[in-house]
């Protein structure tokens, strides 16, 4: 999926949408997306003016974003005004190595279990190979109408 279509299935834009593409999906099972971290991101202007480095949040809320196109199509549905996917919750959080300008961090995302509207996932956010970020999370998804 490129651009374009990562857009159909998010409802973020610039500066929150993180994914820039994705690469494999399997519905019902995994996700490998990408995001290409650049000197660019308006973050880097304070988080770290003399080491930039991209704050934990944001990968966590990018492997977030990769999920929820796992889910999405999952359900073979495009979210609308009228639905909404919230973070449920997020146990397991390791971080081990920092992300910087120039790295290109690829999200693996499993799908464990879903019930209803909640998601469960296992995610990774590595850098060539290396583990950056490993991380469970929980999304719920809500009719808003």
């Amino acid at each position: 999926m490129d651009i374009g279509e990562v857009m159909e299935y998010l409802p973020h834009r610039y500066p929150f949408l993180l994914i820039d593409r994705v690469l494999d999906l399997i519905p019902g099972e995994t996700i490998k997306a990408i995001k290409n971290v650049t000197m660019n991101e308006q973050f880097f202007t304070g988080h770290f003016p003399h080491y930039p480095v991209m704050p934990g949040v944001l990968i966590i809320e990018a492997m977030a974003q990769a999920a929820a196109v796992l889910s999405y199509k999952t359900r073979d549905l495009k979210p609308d005004e009228n639905t909404v996917a919230y973070f449920a919750g997020i146990d397991n959080v390791r971080f081990k190595r920092p992300v910087v300008p120039g790295d290109q961090i690829v999200f693996d995302v499993k799908l464990v279990k879903n019930k209803g509207d909640l998601w469960k996932y296992q995610g990774v956010a590595s850098i060539d190979g290396q583990v950056a970020v490993e991380a469970d999370l929980m999304c719920f998804f809500k009719q808003l109408k």
